[in-house]
């Protein structure tokens, strides 16, 4: 029986390679959406991409939508070119913006990921704070695993603080606001990458 040979299948119209990318990025043709959280966004970026988070869309925030309405007055109409870490959340976001008629908008393949790996450039901070969602994780990670450890060595009661911790995750996910979160942003060092980022943006605007 003859082998059959798979080759790669074609990009849809609605994704777009960092070459092609980078290409209508310097001529104008396109304007560059990083739909990441605007903490990943400003640990490590895509020159020139404007944050609009994934979260904010979906949330139908006006702020949000203006932002995309003033990319049509300011840039005369370019089309939009979403990226987020390694694809996903920006074809997320993409549905959604087709959905709100923006058809225009196309899913860069592979997201920042991708990017970097064709060795086009990244801005990075390294003094910025690491992503919220990684805080949350590590955490409520380390919180299950200390509760289990003393219910198991100490005292099974303490079983209820695992169940706390779950049941504190299944809000955030059913509500999309994690009270974790909220008490994380409060830490120095997220408060100190903040006011960082706040600064540098403010100077950057003055130039």
């Amino acid at each position: 029986m003859p082998s059959v040979v798979q080759s790669n299948p074609p990009l849809s119209s609605f994704e777009i390679a960092p070459v092609e990318a980078k290409r209508r990025l310097r001529s104008g043709e396109a304007v560059l959406l990083d739909v990441r959280e605007s903490d990943e966004h400003r640990r490590r970026r895509i020159p020139g991409a404007i944050s609009i988070p994934l979260s904010t869309l979906e949330a139908g925030r006006s702020h949000a939508l203006n932002a995309l309405d003033g990319i049509n007055v300011i840039e005369g109409s370019p089309s939009l070119i979403l990226h987020c870490e390694s694809g996903r959340r920006s074809r997320s976001a993409m549905d959604w913006l087709h959905a709100a008629g923006r058809a225009d908008a196309v899913n860069l393949t592979g997201g920042i990921r991708e990017w970097a790996q064709q060795g086009f450039e990244i801005e990075s901070d390294p003094a910025a704070s690491m992503p919220m969602m990684r805080q949350v994780q590590i955490a409520a990670g380390s919180a299950i695993l200390i509760f289990t450890i003393l219910a198991a060595t100490v005292d099974p009661w303490f079983l209820a603080g695992t169940g706390f911790v779950g049941a504190g995750l299944c809000v955030a996910g059913l509500t999309g606001t994690c009270g974790l979160a909220v008490v994380l942003g409060k830490m120095p060092w997220n408060r100190r990458s903040l006011k960082r980022a706040s600064a540098v943006e403010t100077l950057t605007a003055g130039r």
